[in-house]
């Protein structure tokens, strides 16, 4: 697990609120707080959209919404002349994605040993900080999977022009 503190809170946010950029991300959750605190609990719950499928996750490979559905709400609740007093973002790698990270970064757990990869972005007393997570399913000792996951959320801000 690493702690990235964030210089460029607008850049930030601009990228993660009004462009694509972090819409590869699942939402395992989410939390603003303005003059109410907004909580989202990122499930998906297909049968909201009946026949409406297109573009949405299967149902039967990612139990999350994707960033990109959740952002416009985020960004009405967020947007405005003040800042708000907080919020907490809990992105998530999609599991269907699992198995190529595993090995990409020659891991040898298995995808269903990994219960998730997490970004959490928070921002809290006009400080804005990115740190990353895992979750397994079995006991090990062995930090690589956090490793590989440091290392390819660092790139992909540095990518993005956020660290």
């Amino acid at each position: 697990m690493i702690a990235l503190p964030v210089e460029h809170i607008r850049e930030f946010m601009n990228k993660l609120l009004l462009t694509p950029s972090f819409d590869c991300f699942m939402v395992s959750e989410a939390s603003i707080t303005t003059f109410a605190t907004f909580s989202i609990d990122g499930l998906y719950h297909p049968e909201f959209f009946e026949d409406e499928q297109i573009g949405l996750p299967d149902p039967a490979a990612e139990t999350q919404i994707g960033w990109d559905r959740i952002r416009p709400f985020c960004l009405s609740v967020i947007k405005g002349k003040r800042l708000p007093l907080s919020f907490h973002f809990v992105l998530q790698l999609p599991r269907k994605e699992l198995p190529a990270f595993l090995e990409k970064n020659d891991l040898s757990l298995a995808a269903e040993d990994v219960f998730g990869l997490f970004l959490n972005v928070q921002y809290r007393s006009e400080a804005l900080t990115v740190t990353t997570g895992s979750s397994l399913r079995v006991f090990t000792g062995d930090r690589s999977l956090d490793q590989a996951w440091d290392q390819t959320v660092r790139s992909f801000l540095e990518k993005e022009e956020l660290i």
